[in-house]
């Protein structure tokens, strides 16, 4: 039996990334869903609602696929971070995390578009920042531009500079895509990884 096709819906190059490490061939889609958080929605339910989403936007597309859904956000004293998108809002929000911790929720759905079966899970992980100065914060954002980014700070990048600690189950969650439970999930559906 030949193994389905695996499909990204993510146009995230980090995500396209930490799924290439697997070394298995996949292909990569942009989903179609509306990413803004529902009124009310907890942190971990907004992620774990739209990496769902993510899948099944394409299930029409790739009706035979095994499609990964992924999506991350970050709560701070109660307020969901998204990516910032520019300078100004990156500055913001790397100040207003100085020497707080932040909770990142990264959800993952496998959806299996000929059974219709979705697996889902979140991922969460605990970063505590560094007391910072704005000067380190602006060096920061000029060295590394993370616009792209939920809470301002790639931890695969310089932002680890940023960070005093880190708690969590999966070091890839945090960069976006949780490969432990990915290769748990795939392994459900029969899904050849070794």
């Amino acid at each position: 039996m030949t193994a389905p096709t695996l499909v990204l819906g993510s146009t995230s190059p980090y995500r396209r990334e930490l799924l290439a490490r697997l070394g298995v061939a996949f292909e990569v889609a942009a989903p179609d869903c509306d990413e803004t958080p529902l009124p009310g929605e907890s942190a971990a339910a907004t992620a774990s609602r739209l990496a769902r989403l993510k899948a099944l936007s394409l299930a029409g597309r790739f009706p035979q696929a095994l499609i990964i859904g992924s999506d991350q956000v970050a709560l701070l004293h109660g307020e969901q971070l998204g990516k910032p998108g520019n300078y100004e809002r990156a500055f913001a929000q790397l100040s207003a995390m100085r020497g707080q911790t932040i909770v990142f929720h990264t959800a993952l759905a496998l959806h299996h578009a000929a059974s219709g079966r979705t697996q889902e899970t979140v991922v969460p992980w605990r970063i505590t920042m560094r007391d910072y100065s704005d000067e380190e914060i602006a060096t920061y954002l000029r060295r590394e531009q993370p616009y792209d980014c939920a809470g301002s700070a790639k931890t695969e990048g310089l932002g680890i500079a940023m960070i005093a600690s880190m708690e969590g189950s999966d070091p890839a969650a945090i960069i976006g895509l949780p490969l432990i439970e990915l290769c748990r999930m795939l392994r459900e559906e029969g899904f050849p990884l070794l």
